[in-house]
């Protein structure tokens, strides 16, 4: 089973909180797929993670690149796992029936969103059923992450 975490976007948006959960999957030697919801969204991700940093960038690429072996984080709205990653990223209230083939998932919604919070639950109470180790994780005031019970 996967583990799994959901974190909950209080104080950052998904495209300012996610190159740093993405930089950190790097360091670790992983690869990471991010699942988005619309082709949109995953170019908005895209541009992002070219720009998140004025000195640097996280190499990456989607299906408009190419080349997916050789990407270490890859954006899609597909299950397909091209790079071989270990980590997944569902951002946008995107759903994983493949769970198993990953280390680590980590849920990424908007704590604004009334909506992607209902969902939120929703994914927490079908993975826990199914005997995934969840964790939930919430911004601080100053925007770092701490566990929560």
């Amino acid at each position: 089973m996967a583990e799994v975490r959901f974190y909950h976007l209080t104080r950052t948006a998904l495209d300012r909180a996610l190159p740093q959960m993405l930089e950190k999957t790097l360091e670790r030697g992983q690869r990471a797929v991010v699942r988005a919801a619309s082709e949109e969204r995953v170019e908005a991700l895209a541009a992002s993670l070219w720009t998140y940093h004025d000195r640097s960038f996280l190499p990456h690429g989607s299906l408009k690149d190419g080349n997916a072996d050789r990407q270490p984080v890859w954006l899609t709205t597909e299950e397909a796992v091209p790079n071989g990653a270990e980590v997944l990223f569902l951002t946008d209230g995107s759903e994983a029936e493949d769970l198993e083939r990953f280390s680590l998932c980590a849920i990424l919604f908007d704590g604004s969103d009334e909506d992607a919070v209902a969902a939120a639950r929703g994914q927490w109470t079908t993975l826990k059923s199914a005997g995934h180790a969840v964790t939930y994780w919430q911004q601080d005031e100053a925007g770092r992450w701490s566990q929560k019970a």
